[in-house]
């Protein structure tokens, strides 16, 4: 087997071997295999292509021998599993909110993370929505759409990292396209801040909206709080506390309730062990908004035992509905692109949003 052909199936082996038999282990063996396994377990596609061309090219010059090709149909057969278990996350998500809208896309499915702008959507960068240096947000919209829901998204990160650019670009585009406003923020980050300083962050997001939104065509009555692994646990832990005003200093009469949150691969436990009062379960009422979560059922770094935990006390405690979708499969950062998971889930935030704000359901 000539070494080039050898080495292009190892760079797709190791990867597609890590998401297959990936199993949550969070610390640093977890991270490992987040990292190794994450892109090929979203767009097995791409491997696929690369696999193809690499054996086609191979077999062009006349050097693909049988251990060769056998070694390719492995291959090619375990990322076909990948594409399969990411298949079934539409089915698990219609076993717990019924039947979903279909948008898929094949052109951006297979180019997965790299296809996320749609040229229909406007994207407004930079805006200022408190005095600190990373207080600014990102705006999607529609051109000369009015009066559209808004969705928030916070970043994840362990709070020490990340940026307001980097998760959930698909969904932000696909929901401004629909008509809704969205809106990706940047907030300080460790060790320069801490929970307190996370979470005034967030409302200050929030108190933005309910000042500007109109001006940029957002109905500011009707926001969404989203976030991804540590931004899951900044949208909850904000939306949890809205009526607490000692945690909006200088803007305490400013309503920051929401209509609803979503959590991505979300950390819910205590902000580096100091206490209850900073997990969103030590946060909660029976006044916390509709909440969905989808949690990948291989995540290695936020274990999917801790989002059932946080899916099933939540329920103890809310008087609204919460809903737990664990993903076939599915690793941390599923959200990073297009992929048949994160359309399916897509799928999934258009119609809980749209169940939700159809209810009326008023913040305020």
């Amino acid at each position: 087997m000539p070494y080039g052909y050898a080495a292009a199936l190892f760079i797709a082996a190791v990867p597609m071997l890590a998401a297959l038999t990936a199993s949550a282990r969070p610390g640093p063996a977890g991270t490992i295999v987040f990292y190794l396994s994450v892109v090929v377990n979203e767009a097995p596609f791409l491997w696929l292509a690369w696999v193809g061309a690499a054996t086609a090219l191979t077999w062009g010059l006349g050097a693909l021998s049988v251990y060769g090709a056998a070694a390719a149909a492995a291959v090619a057969l375990g990322l076909v599993v990948l594409a399969l278990r990411a298949a079934a996350a539409r089915q698990v998500l219609e076993q717990v909110m019924g039947p979903l809208p279909r948008s898929r896309s094949w052109g951006r499915l297979l180019l997965g993370p790299v296809l996320r702008r749609r040229r229909t959507v406007e994207h407004v960068r930079g805006l200022p929505y408190g005095p600190e240096d990373r207080n600014s947000l990102d705006l999607y919209r529609r051109p000369g759409s009015r009066g559209g829901p808004v969705l928030v998204h916070f970043f994840g990160g362990g709070y020490r990292s990340g940026r307001k650019d980097t998760q959930s670009l698909a969904l932000l585009y696909r929901l401004a396209e629909a008509g809704w406003v969205c809106v990706s923020a940047d907030y300080r980050l460790r060790p320069a801040a801490g929970f307190t300083d996370h979470l005034l962050d967030a409302k200050r997001v929030i108190a933005w909206i309910r000042k500007h939104g109109r001006e940029w065509g957002a109905d500011p009555r009707r926001i969404v709080l989203a976030g991804s692994s540590a931004g899951a646990h900044l949208a909850a832990s904000a939306a949890f506390t809205a009526a607490d005003r000692a945690l909006q200093p200088g803007f305490e009469d400013v309503d920051t309730a929401v209509s609803a949150v979503i959590g991505f691969g979300g950390y819910y436990g205590t902000y580096y062990g100091q206490g209850p009062r900073t997990s969103p379960l030590g946060l909660a009422g029976p006044a916390a908004p509709p909440c969905l979560i989808v949690h990948g059922e291989r995540d290695t770094v936020v274990p999917v035992a801790d989002a059932r935990h946080f899916a099933q006390e939540l329920r103890d405690v809310s008087a609204q509905r919460v809903v737990l979708a664990v993903l076939p499969g599915g690793q941390h950062a599923f959200d990073l692109g297009h992929s048949l998971r994160f359309d399916a889930v897509m799928d999934a935030v258009e119609a809980f949003t749209g169940t939700v704000l159809a209810s009326g359901r008023d913040p305020k």
